[in-house]
């Protein structure tokens, strides 16, 4: 699979080559060779016509046109391998299996795409239950330890199904590999053992793999989804003090995370938890579903999306996959698709809630902004402790610079948090303060940031917000610059708050200071028009007055906010003002009067920065676990 990313890349490369040779930009395709509806076909120019209008909506993740106009271009090729391969792609990522594993069998022996048609091919069989045949075509001795032990398991889960379950169990447990491979063979070496009625055996398993949660990070998900394993089988086997002990495990590791809650709320009442995994299909369905979801990343929604439709093929009701997969259609702007997803959980699974509140916020992400306030208001009444409810409500609200209404939400969340919040809660604190701050209202603001800080000492967010709150105001300079400095030190990549360290110096007039700073943010973030803009002003402090036009006309080709984007043509007009700048220091750094004007707060908080839906308002893991860190090549 990642062999043919590789070539696809290529593949794009060389497209961009015959599109500035024929003179035509992907942007300039005509109308009707980019879409077309069911009333209007497009009048295409031939295959070249059709294969560059796929082209242009496959890079833009428009699988639908994609796929209709690669369909064209065979029409007027029908061999054209290259047209078979995206075809056969574009299928299988839209969900289409059927018609993509067609493809998949004529391609089987093409080595670019080797892997994915094989994999295309098992899966089809797994589904009926052609045990053998799913076996013979997976190779589980692939050099890329990804597909070995995606092949592995996969080939383990045919040969449980076919009768081989105690050999099946061994390939697992054998399988030797990278640090992080024990993460995904203990869980599935537990399913296994389970199903084959061993609970000691699969106890044993997942025991070890709920006792390294520091293995368990490779693939978060694949860990929550062994404590829930664990949980429910002695649950079910009336050991309710183990199982609540597994979910205290649990909740250690992903802390206020919405399934954990509701299955501890299921076993504490008594009740008895749905078995996972019992089939070959599941199995396997788990097997692309661990792989997919610790893959998913900036870069590789390809893959992932083609592993998660695999395993929804397999086993279409289960509700993690349905939510990362929405998850993942949101991240490419697929909005509709994402919600028509959420919707498909199951009413009864523990993940209904999670899907609900991604469902409210890609409502928002439309613009539906009324509907997602409504529907997230509706999830917070019918369960006001779920302080997830609130940071969800609490985005959208800050997205549409609701202050008044996004302080008192979060009032109320530190209200039902009770009167001994903890260290998880640190947030409810940081969202409150950012809504006060931005009601002017800094007493209340400063105070819940520091109570955030007492949480949660060094954290970074807030570290980054309170330091240059006081920066911005000209009071506690000394200290506001440590915290600022504090927080480059523990997050020294991420751009903003680099850029509000970088800013700061601006502000106290440091301004060699903050070019170093603000080039450094610039790398790191090279698109964002606030940074961009900030570098051009300190340049043309320090006498670069080129360099500083050239930064400022890059903020405006990178979308800058409304209010900022005049601010920006009227320096490119006229430059700066010889006062603006610097915020006037008082001796004894009591609160000065900044001047009128002056650049609003950067970094945490800052509406672009969407800082709101870091450290928990929203994740870009569909509230799963906080996000999957990247499985080691």
């Amino acid at each position: 699979m990642r062999q043919y990313l590789t070539a696809r890349l290529a593949a794009s490369v060389a497209l961009g080559v015959l599109l500035s040779i024929s003179g035509v930009a992907t942007g300039a395709i005509p109308n009707e060779a980019r879409a077309s509806t069911q009333d209007e076909q497009p009048n295409f120019l031939g295959f070249a016509s059709a294969f560059l209008a796929a082209r242009s909506a496959d890079m833009d993740n428009d699988t639908v046109n994609a796929i209709e106009f690669y369909t064209k271009a065979l029409e007027f090729d029908p061999e054209n391998i290259d047209v078979k391969q995206r075809l056969m792609v574009a299928l299988f990522t839209d969900g289409r299996f059927s018609e993509g594993v067609a493809l998949a069998r004529q391609l089987k022996d093409d080595p670019a795409v080797a892997q994915v048609s094989q994999l295309a091919m098992a899966v089809e069989a797994t589904t009926k239950r052609e045990y053998r045949k799913a076996a013979s075509l997976l190779n589980p001795a692939d050099n890329n330890p990804i597909d070995r032990l995606l092949n592995t398991l996969l080939k383990a889960w045919a040969d449980f199904g076919d009768g081989k379950g105690e050999e099946a169990l061994q390939s697992v447990v054998g399988l030797e590999g990278p640090t992080w491979y024990p993460v995904f063979t203990r869980y599935h070496a537990g399913a296994m053992s389970l199903a084959l009625g061993d609970k000691a055996g699969a106890r044993t398993q997942f025991t070890d793999l709920i006792a390294d949660p520091q293995g368990g990070g490779a693939a978060p998900d694949t860990y929550i989804r062994t404590v829930m394993a664990l949980a429910s089988m002695e649950a079910r086997d009336g050991n309710k003090r183990a199982a609540l002990d597994a979910l205290a495990a649990g909740e250690d590791f992903s802390p206020n995370y919405a399934p954990l809650a509701a299955l501890r709320q299921l076993i504490e009442a008594d009740g008895k938890p749905e078995p996972g995994v019992k089939t070959a299909q599941q199995g396997a369905a788990a097997a692309l579903f661990t792989l997919g979801a610790a893959l998913n990343r900036d870069g590789a929604e390809e893959t992932v999306a083609v592993y998660l439709q695999f395993a929804r093929t397999l086993n279409p009701d289960d509700a993690a996959t349905l939510v990362i997969l929405g998850s993942l259609k949101e991240r490419l702007g697929k909005m509709e698709d994402a919600i028509a997803l959420y919707q498909m959980v199951p009413e009864t699974s523990p993940m209904r809630r999670v899907s609900e509140l991604q469902l409210g916020l890609a409502l928002a992400d439309m613009g539906r902004s009324a509907e997602a306030k409504d529907h997230l208001k509706s999830l917070i009444e019918s369960d006001p402790k779920d302080l997830r409810s609130y940071l969800a409500y609490g985005s959208v609200l800050s997205q549409d610079k609701d202050y008044a209404e996004m302080a008192l939400n979060y009032e109320t969340a530190i209200s039902m948090a009770g009167p001994t919040p903890t260290r998880n809660d640190w947030n409810l604190f940081f969202q409150a303060g950012i809504a006060h701050e931005r009601l002017k209202q800094w007493p209340r603001a400063e105070a819940h940031f520091k109570r955030a800080l007492e949480l949660y000492p060094d954290q970074p967010q807030v570290m980054n917000y309170l330091g240059y709150s006081w920066i911005d105001m000209n009071m506690n300079l000394e200290e506001g610059m440590d915290l600022i400095r504090a927080a480059v030190d523990l997050r020294p990549n991420d751009g903003y708050i680099v850029d509000s360290l970088g800013w700061a110096h601006y502000r106290l007039g440091n301004f060699e200071d903050a070019v170093r700073e603000l080039e450094r943010a610039v790398e790191l973030k090279p698109a964002d028009p606030t940074i961009n803009d900030h570098l051009g002003d300190a340049y043309w402090r320090v006498g670069r007055k080129l360099e500083a036009t050239f930064q400022w006309n890059r903020a405006l080709a990178n979308d800058p906010d409304e209010d900022l984007k005049p601010k920006i043509e009227l320096k490119l007009v006229e430059g700066l003002a010889e006062e603006d700048g610097a915020v006037p220091a008082t001796a004894n750094g009591n609160l000065g009067t900044a001047p009128s004007g002056a650049p609003e707060l950067n970094g945490a908080g800052s509406d672009k920065k969407g800082s709101l839906e870091q450290d928990g308002a929203r994740n870009k893991h569909a509230g799963l676990t906080g996000g999957s860190p990247v499985v080691p090549n």
